[in-house]
């Protein structure tokens, strides 16, 4: 059955490649960004698949913007069927040289950003007791490692009030759904255009995948909303449950690699960033799906079609997080 299908974060990386897997059923897809080029590009994915699509200019940080956004969709498409957050914002550097500034607006895009979209869409869905809301979640809002305090705050941060909002979904007898997919590292174009203060240039922490892995996990959520979570990629489902276990050792573990981890060995030039404007404006250029680390990436992912079992996904997640312990104390002893 053709749906009404609205992504934020839709110009590129895993919102870009979910637009085009809901187009390929034939769905009418509402994109949302801040990006020109980027939205005529997905604009362009999304008809070249097969369905309908709709560009929508918004900003995640503000709340007028996303009801405003939710406003025209339904005026153009009709009753949004799924919403899918995927807008972030993030700054690479220690916590003593993010100034306050850059943290609110990390904590704005990232975490705010999805209390916008949900709560523009739920006013929307809860009359009409029916709709999912995807939320893309992250390993690192389970697990935090260094260099990104602001970006693993806001991922801690939506986990918190979905799973309120879950309780609350229940209460009412709601037949509104809300699940989560927590992401591995993807290969997205974040890492040519986010903010960084590092003396190399940034990359996502190996195992990398590509986005359409993130982007099946994304689309299989919304069309069976009942769990409360997803795991995309074996690393995520291995770093959530062995922080579980051992928290402590993973603190050293990190300590010691995760400077290293999220670095290439090329110097970072000067370059402009999206922080607080996109950067395709100025000249123009659609960055795609796809980020820079191709070669690197998995277009695969096991525990994905694990986690859609309840009972495989539980054996897996015992080994994974047995997994994670056996490394964290590996490298205690180092």
């Amino acid at each position: 059955m053709t749906q009404t299908v609205a992504i934020t974060g839709a110009s590129a990386g895993i919102g870009r490649a979910a637009a085009r897997l809901f187009a390929q059923r034939g769905d009418r897809v509402a994109l949302i960004a801040r990006g020109q080029a980027g939205l005529e590009g997905a604009v362009r994915d999304v008809q070249r698949e097969g369905g309908v699509a709709l560009a929508v200019s918004a900003d995640a940080a503000d709340f007028a913007q996303v009801d405003a956004a939710a406003t025209q969709i339904e005026d153009t498409f009709g009753p949004i069927d799924v919403w899918v957050n995927v807008a972030f914002a993030s700054v690479f550097a220690p916590f003593e040289q993010t100034t306050a500034e850059e943290f609110r607006r990390v904590t704005e895009v990232t975490y705010l950003g999805f209390v916008h979209g949900t709560m523009a869409v739920l006013a929307r869905m809860r009359p009409r007791d029916r709709g999912v809301i995807v939320q893309v979640g992250s390993a690192l809002g389970a697990r935090s490692i260094p260099l990104q305090a602001a970006y693993c705050g806001g991922k801690h941060a939506i986990n918190g009030f979905t799973e309120s909002l879950r309780c609350e979904l229940m209460h009412d007898k709601s037949n509104v759904r809300v699940t989560v997919v927590q992401m591995p590292a993807v290969n997205t174009p974040q890492f040519s255009w986010v903010r960084s203060k590092l003396p190399r240039h940034p990359q996502p922490v190996p195992p990398i995948y590509q986005p359409e892995v993130a982007a099946r996990g994304v689309v299989y959520a919304a069309e069976h909303p009942r769990r409360k979570q997803y795991f995309v990629g074996a690393s995520t489902a291995a770093t959530i449950l062995a922080n579980r276990v051992a928290p402590a050792l993973l603190d050293r573990y990190l300590a010691r690699t995760g400077y290293g981890s999220q670095q290439t060995g090329e110097r970072e030039p000067g370059r402009p960033d999206n922080l607080w404007q996109p950067v395709d404006d100025p000249h123009g250029d659609d960055h795609g799906a796809h980020g820079e680390f191709d070669a690197r990436s998995h277009s695969r992912s096991a525990q994905l079609l694990v986690s859609h079992h309840p009972v495989a996904a539980l054996a897996t997640g015992v080994a994974a997080a047995a997994a994670g312990v056996v490394v964290a104390s590996r490298s205690r002893h180092r």
